[in-house]
């Protein structure tokens, strides 16, 4: 079942530098996903359409999607929570939309303030005008395998979500672990119950690293055939649930082992660590990698602490 080559979806410029607390310069956020695209991603979520008011990392969306050089074969993506967001993302001509929502009723009304039947509602009019403008949309379900508020979130209640994003249209789904505590048969279970509902070309993994358990992950849904996982350069990017813990699985890292399994990615390793590198830099610390830091020795380089 391990597929022969694997699309990994580069999160870092949105997901990732949205958690940063310190302003990151317009420039480089452009430069950060050419640079992504220049080491091979073809997949990149380069910003989001949200309030600047709550996300003020994000205000810079328009400009940064106005900046970037679009290269053909490569989809750029960008979550639009809702109607507001859509409208200013569509002249952007963003390739792919992105909405979310939480697999337990707690995280949605602690997050969004609204239960998940009022946020279904909330996606439908986002979705189909979306795809009226005939550009694709893709959902997450968030805390798919673990709630800050609920602790344990049962493959049911990851399939109820499944099933009403399906049910208004949505067309790729990824299961992500959002909290990082997901372990590989609990990520097995809840990916078993999307491909119930979307086909194996459209659920994807999101997984993040908080305690280590990332790539074992991806591994487990490897080993049922999910060819598409999101993961963020230098694993920008942190778990606001678990203080000081990290977030996203990094990019680098999970390049190195699909290379070591010989599937094919098209990402070329030592150009993806240069992006890291690049954006660490100006965040003023190294990687969160562990193989971009390795690599980065290996050259030589003095890591920032």
């Amino acid at each position: 079942m391990m597929p022969s080559r694997v699309t990994l979806v580069d999160v870092g410029p949105r997901d990732g530098l949205q958690n940063e607390p310190q302003p990151v310069a317009t420039a480089d956020k452009i430069a950060l996903v050419q640079r992504l695209v220049d080491a091979g991603l073809r997949e990149v979520e380069v910003t989001s359409f949200v309030s600047p008011k709550w996300v003020p990392q994000m205000a810079d969306n328009a400009v940064v999607m106005a900046g970037i050089r679009r290269v053909p074969g490569v989809r750029y993506s960008v979550l639009t929570p809702n109607m507001k967001g859509l409208e200013a993302a569509l002249p952007t001509r963003p390739d792919e939309i992105v909405v979310f929502g939480a697999a337990t009723e707690a995280f949605s009304q602690r997050n969004i303030n609204c239960s998940i039947a009022e946020s279904i509602e909330r996606f439908a009019p986002v979705v189909a005008a979306a795809r009226a403008a005939g550009i694709k949309v893709r959902a997450a379900v968030s805390c798919a395998l673990g709630c800050p508020y609920q602790g344990d979130v049962s493959a049911d209640e990851v399939e109820h979500v499944v099933r009403l994003l399906k049910q208004i249209g949505v067309q790729h789904c990824g299961i992500a672990d959002t909290i990082g505590v997901g372990t590989p048969h609990r990520a097995q279970a809840a990916i078993e119950r999307a491909l119930k509902h979307f086909a194996l070309d459209e659920v994807s993994g999101h997984f993040h690293d908080t305690y280590g358990q990332a790539l074992a992950n991806i591994y487990a849904c490897l080993q049922m055939g999910l060819h598409t996982f999101d993961a963020s350069v230098a694993g920008l990017g942190g778990c606001p649930y678990a203080k000081g813990a990290t977030g996203n699985v990094a990019t680098e890292d999970v390049v190195f082992m699909l290379d070591g399994l010989g599937i094919e990615t098209g990402i070329h390793l030592d150009r993806l660590v240069d992006a890291a590198e690049f954006i660490s830099d100006r965040l003023g610390r190294a990687p969160v990698s562990r193989v971009g830091r390795a690599l980065l020795a290996r050259r030589g380089k003095a890591l920032l602490t």
